[in-house]
This record gives C-alpha cells, structure tokens and sequence, in this order.
C-alpha cells in the first residue's frame, strides 16, 4: 500500500467522525428545547391546577378566627376556623359565621349556635332554662351548669316566635355573649356558613360540635 492510499483512508475515517460530531450535536439542540417546552407546559399545569383550587377554595370555604369569650369553652378566643357556606341550610345546634347590623361602623363578624330556626318559638324562664317549642333544650356544651338568661336592657322578650327566613342564635358563654338576646333573630341571609372545623390551635385541630 502506497502513503497516498494511506492518507486517503485516514482521511475518510476522520470525516465520518466528523459527520458523527455534527449528527449528535443536531440531536442535543433538538432535544434541549424539547425538554424545555416540557418543563413549561408542566409548570403552566402546576399553575393553573393550584389557581383553580384557591377560587373552588374560596367559594366553598372560608376561614376566620373568633375574637372574644362569647363561645367559650367550645371555642376560645383566637381559634380559627374553616366555615363552608355552599348549599347550607341552617340547623338548630349548628354553629354559624354571620355579618350582623352594622353598629357604629363596626362590621365585625359573629360566631353563635343556632337554638331555633323559622316558626320554631323559644322562651328563658326564671331559671335560666331554654325552651323551644315548650321543651326544655339539653344543651351539653354549656360548662357545667351554667344558666341562660333574657337581657334586663335588651328590648327583646320572651316567648318570641322565630320568623320565615330567620334563626335565633346565642353563644355558648351565656354569662358573656351578645347575641339573639340583643340584637334579636337573625336573618339567614346574613349568615356565611356553618363552622366546620378548628385548624388552631394545633393541639384542637379536629371538627367542631
């Protein structure tokens, strides 16, 4: 074999390493913005999934907190909770989030238990016992034996027939809560929703009776 013939085929073999390099160089570019425009649509999916979950979130669920002792011991002053309003009707026992009269710019937001609903007629004897509908009501989440009485101040009195489209509600602390009492039954158009569950504090996570 001649040198020329030689160098010929050396020649050869590095153009075909050559053609090699530039084939798999091609491939990568190709494949760089493959994976990138994978990534993104990724992302985007991500994005959109966790945005459509706030606003079901948000229309289905609220949170709030309670301020004050007016629940208490059920719930405590600053414990917060989640309340859904979707399809709710209210039910005697329930506790709800409403949005009362507004009063010297004050619109804060309640937090009571239902005692009756419409056409239901509740009256507080001299005890401090609660009737609805000529029954005495049990009511366990009271501490101990804890009374219930009409406001001496208040212009509402007893018996006193809830009206079509309302609930008479009170809180849990008798002795310190401002409620139906006061301000008498409640529209339930003004009600957010039900409290469904205590998120905190940590150690009384859990549903709420």
């Amino acid at each position: 074999m001649s040198e020329n013939e030689e160098i010929v085929i050396n020649n050869d073999i590095t153009d075909e390493e050559s053609t090699d390099k530039k084939t798999n160089k091609n491939e990568e570019a190709k494949q760089k913005p493959s994976v990138l425009r994978d990534f993104i649509e990724i992302i985007d999916a991500v994005v959109v999934a966790v945005v459509a979950a706030v606003l079901i979130l948000s229309l289905v669920f609220r949170t709030g907190y309670v301020d004050g002792p007016s629940m208490t011991s059920t719930m405590l002053d600053g414990d917060r909770y989640i309340v859904s309003g979707l399809f709710y009707t209210p039910k005697v026992g329930d506790i709800v989030v409403f949005q009362p009269e507004a009063r010297n710019n004050d619109y804060s937001l309640w937090v009571k238990r239902v005692i009756a609903t419409e056409g239901q007629t509740v009256n507080i004897n001299g005890d401090g016992e609660v009737y609805v509908d000529g029954q005495l009501i049990a009511e366990p989440y009271l501490d101990g034996h804890q009374v219930t009485y009409p406001k001496s101040y208040s212009k509402i009195s007893f018996p006193l027939t809830v009206q079509p489209g309302e609930v008479f509600v009170m809180g849990d602390n008798r002795l310190d809560s401002k409620d139906s009492r006061d301000i008498g039954c409640v529209d339930i158009r003004k009600i957010l929703g039900r409290v469904m569950f205590r998120f905190y504090p940590l150690d009384k996570i859990g549903p709420i009776d």
